[in-house]
């Protein structure tokens, strides 16, 4: 049987770690995502992740409004 530290490398070190030391923004229900290592090198930090698919977020919306209101209604 596999005791737990089986799968740590040597180099790990976690004795000065917090145990639980996000739990309360998940519990706030944050989420995760995992980023390719490709785009994370482009967002240095969460926040810039957060305001580029903000910007995104609102391109897709008024384009989606655009569209809408071009739409003729037969009746």
């Amino acid at each position: 049987m596999k005791s737990k530290n089986d799968d740590l490398k040597p180099e790990y070190d976690f004795s000065n770690g917090v145990r639980g030391k996000y739990v309360s923004r998940l519990a706030k229900g944050a989420n995760v995502a995992v980023l390719d290592s490709d785009v994370a090198t482009i967002f240095p930090d969460s926040a810039a992740v957060n305001d580029a698919l903000r910007a995104l977020a609102q391109i897709i919306q008024a384009r989606s409004t655009k569209s809408s209101s071009r739409r003729v209604r037969h009746t």
